[in-house]
């Protein structure tokens, strides 16, 4: 039976791909679950128009993206943690953990992801911190400074 899947399936194919499957594996676990619709001229024409909504909608986010990220280029953002005498921080610093005070400093909405640490930040200091998004990159320095009363 020839079908159109509707979401990606494993070890069957991906989003809006045709494929020619059994008979029963289509009408008793892809179509009941709603993985798959059979293939009609009506269907396919459906399934063109979202396609192309889809691919429409993902140039819009990847431009958008792009924008967010010329935006904190060079930007510097300011964090206060908790660290010892010596500098070292009491809990290690991760990527979503950047993502709030990132947000709240610049105004810019990415996914934590999106944030390229290499090793969790454990000290006070400047870190330059890359973003990455697809074909597109950004840096900005993150400054990590001990909360009041703790040096």
């Amino acid at each position: 039976m020839k079908i159109i899947l509707i979401k990606d399936v494993k070890k069957v194919g991906r989003k809006y791909e045709v494929k020619e499957v059994a008979d029963g594996f289509a009408l008793n676990y892809l179509i009941p679950n709603g993985l798959a619709l059979q293939a009609t001229a009506g269907v396919l024409k459906t399934i063109d128009l979202e396609k192309a909504r889809s691919n429409d909608e993902k140039k819009v986010h990847e431009d958008l993206l792009a924008l967010n990220l010329k935006s904190i280029d060079g930007k510097t953002v300011v964090m206060e943690e908790s660290a010892n005498e010596k500098g070292h921080l009491f809990a290690a610093i991760h990527a979503p953990e950047i993502l709030k005070p990132l947000q709240e400093q610049t105004r810019v909405q990415i996914n934590p992801e999106n944030i390229v640490l290499e090793k969790p930040i454990k000290e006070i200091g400047s870190f330059v911190i890359p973003v990455k998004a697809g074909a597109h990159s950004a840096t900005f320095t993150l400054e990590v400074k001990a909360k009041e009363g703790k040096k």
